[in-house]
């Protein structure tokens, strides 16, 4: 056998098929940040709506948590950049792509930065599933009231969590759309490879 005739792992990396290929842990991160960032902004609705205080503790704690998959998934997607296409688009369609994938992927670590920063610099402190790690600032004068440890701080992170979640909102509908297009009127393989497939 010479040496043309064996197919280094490099090169069977970048045949075209391995080029769009997504890893088990990207697929695997793109879900469960993904359902859950949904999940958090059907939640945040319905409690802004119906004054439902007492979902607020469940809330932080499933944001501070999924802050950490957030975290390492946009590490990783930077350092390893965005997917190759499985099929040619047009211009237009990649420019909405990028643009979605970009506002997807800083406003999921925009969301949940913004609600720990609105939390503890409001002075509701952070727990996780009850576990304290950081606690509130009792109003000495009133203890069942808390004191903003930074005010305007608190006030900038409440504006940029709701701004920032009413965009993911209207770009996680143009991703939806466009993973439907792909796979009902393109038929290709864009929404197989995000499935594994």
């Amino acid at each position: 056998m010479t040496t043309s005739q064996i197919a280094s792992p490099e090169a069977e990396l970048n045949t075209p098929d391995n080029r769009s290929a997504l890893d088990r842990l990207s697929i695997s991160l793109h879900w469960i940040v993904g359902w859950t960032i949904i999940g958090l902004l059907e939640m945040g609705i319905y409690m802004e709506e119906n004054s439902a205080y007492h979902l607020y503790d469940l809330h932080k704690s499933i944001g501070a948590l999924i802050f950490i998959a957030v975290v390492i998934r946009a590490w990783r997607r930077l350092r390893q950049g965005w997917p190759e296409p499985v099929s040619d688009y047009t211009r237009v369609e990649q420019l909405l792509s990028k643009i979605t994938h970009y506002v997807l992927l800083i406003g999921s670590v925009l969301i949940p930065l913004s609600g720990l920063v609105m939390s503890i610099a409001g002075g509701h402190g952070l727990g996780i599933l009850g576990l304290e790690l950081i606690g509130e600032n009792i109003d000495p004068a009133n203890p069942d009231k808390t004191l903003p440890l930074i005010a305007p701080l608190a006030g900038i992170a409440h504006q940029m969590h709701g701004m920032v979640s009413n965009l993911v909102i209207a770009a996680l509908v143009l991703h939806i759309i466009g993973a439907l297009k792909h796979h009902v009127i393109d038929k290709d393989n864009t929404l197989k490879r995000m499935l594994g497939r």
